[in-house]
């Protein structure tokens, strides 16, 4: 486990430095911080999603989501390290063939929207697909897991098809992108 903050402001940031899990220093700007502050946001996102009326089902599924991304940055505060296992993307593939299975097949691009919730879930996917890039560009120049990369792009999917599944749910339908609408 890394660094505990007992103490909330430091100052030892105010040079443009923050501290990783395992006690060194990086920039502010490092793009492994930039990737764990993508991940927070998500998790935020997702924290923002938990406040609306969810069924059960989809609630307890994002509360396992927040801690497995609270793991995920864990893994990225601190290089070399991993805490997500293989069992969590494939959990992620089962909740995604589970909600799928009640969904019509996709014949046209849909936009994000719908009620509240779905809208939530489609900016939260959006989210996601941002740290995942952030992930995979970290990727090619310091040591990520395979499992937290499968993890983000199993996840961007699950929140895709858990925002369509959302507005079936509500009563409602797609948002259905409509080309050309104002040429």
């Amino acid at each position: 486990m890394g660094h505990r903050l007992s103490k909330i402001y430091t100052r030892t940031g105010d040079d443009g430095s923050t501290g990783l899990g395992d006690g060194s220093r990086t920039g502010k700007d490092a793009l492994r911080i930039a990737a764990m502050g993508d991940v927070d946001e998500l998790n935020s996102l997702l924290g923002l999603l938990l406040c609306e009326e969810l069924p059960g089902e989809v609630r307890t599924l994002l509360s396992g989501i927040q801690n497995d991304l609270f793991d995920l940055g864990g893994e990225v505060s601190i290089p070399g390290h991993a805490l997500l296992g293989e069992n969590q993307p494939a959990r992620l593939e089962a909740a995604i063939d589970r909600f799928n299975g009640e969904l019509q097949p996709l014949k046209e691009f849909i936009l994000p929207g719908g009620n509240r919730a779905a809208a939530i879930t489609h900016l939260a996917r959006a989210v996601c697909r941002r740290a995942e890039r952030k992930l995979v560009t970290l990727a090619r120049n310091e040591v990520v897991t395979m499992t937290s990369r499968r993890y983000l792009n199993r996840l961007s999917d699950l929140l895709f098809v858990l925002g369509r599944w959302l507005n079936k749910a509500a009563g409602g339908t797609d948002v259905l992108w409509q080309k050309n609408q104002n040429g």
